[in-house]
């Protein structure tokens, strides 16, 4: 095993407070719905706005930051070593299967994290954005007889939002789940607090050493 610097600072950074105020915007939308009651309704309320403002802000640092570093290429879905990575999830990971794909700094995803990030950061965050935005301010300026964000379908807009809402909490218990997924129970998760991971390091022949010692065991 290799320990390789694979997250950087600000991309952690961008990771828990993104899961944090994910967290947040989740338990007060929630509990506007009055399905949860922790902070009452009109406290639910004012932590929702500012949380989603403080969303939109991160949002906006990410990208440039995905952009300016080359990052964004990350999430670029492939069909390759698609089927054998769900297969993996589903059958191999229980029989001691090795990694069918392999980590290293310039591909830190897997094809199927690949396909369902790009569509969380393509779909499902610029639905909730807009919807939640609209929401928010479906009725200003009128207060200045300005009607041209007179939004009528808000009932629709509700909707949407509430579905994007269960979509982000079905991939943060999928997330939470594939976090213990790595060499051990807790190393992915380490990584993402200091950085560094061990990685399986290759042989000269291009191939990792694990994979050789298993096809070894094999014949």
């Amino acid at each position: 095993m290799k320990r390789e610097y694979v997250y950087q600072a600000f991309e952690r950074f961008w990771h828990w407070m993104q899961a944090a105020l994910i967290i947040l915007l989740g338990v007060t939308g929630f509990e506007i719905h009055g399905v949860l009651h922790f902070f009452g309704y009109r406290q639910a309320v004012s932590l929702h706005n500012t949380a989603a403002i403080s969303f939109l802000v991160l949002i906006a640092f990410a990208v440039f930051w995905h952009f300016t570093t080359g990052e964004w290429r990350q999430y670029l879905p492939t069909r390759e070593h698609l089927k054998a990575q769900i297969n993996f999830y589903i059958f191999g990971i229980f029989r001691g299967a090795p990694h069918p794909t392999k980590k290293h700094v310039l591909s830190k995803l897997n094809p199927l994290q690949k396909l369902v990030y790009a569509g969380l950061k393509a779909l499902v965050i610029p639905v909730m954005a807009v919807s939640g935005l609209l929401y928010m301010f479906y009725r200003y300026p009128q207060r200045y007889e300005v009607t041209s964000l007179n939004v009528g379908g808000l009932k629709t807009i509700a909707l949407v939002h509430t579905l994007g809402a269960f979509a982000l909490v079905c991939f943060f218990i999928a997330h939470i789940y594939l976090i213990t997924t790595g060499s051990t129970v807790t190393s992915n998760l380490k990584a993402m607090i200091t950085g560094y991971e061990d990685l399986p390091e290759e042989t000269k022949d291009g191939r990792r050493a694990d994979d050789r010692k298993q096809a070894a065991t094999v014949r």
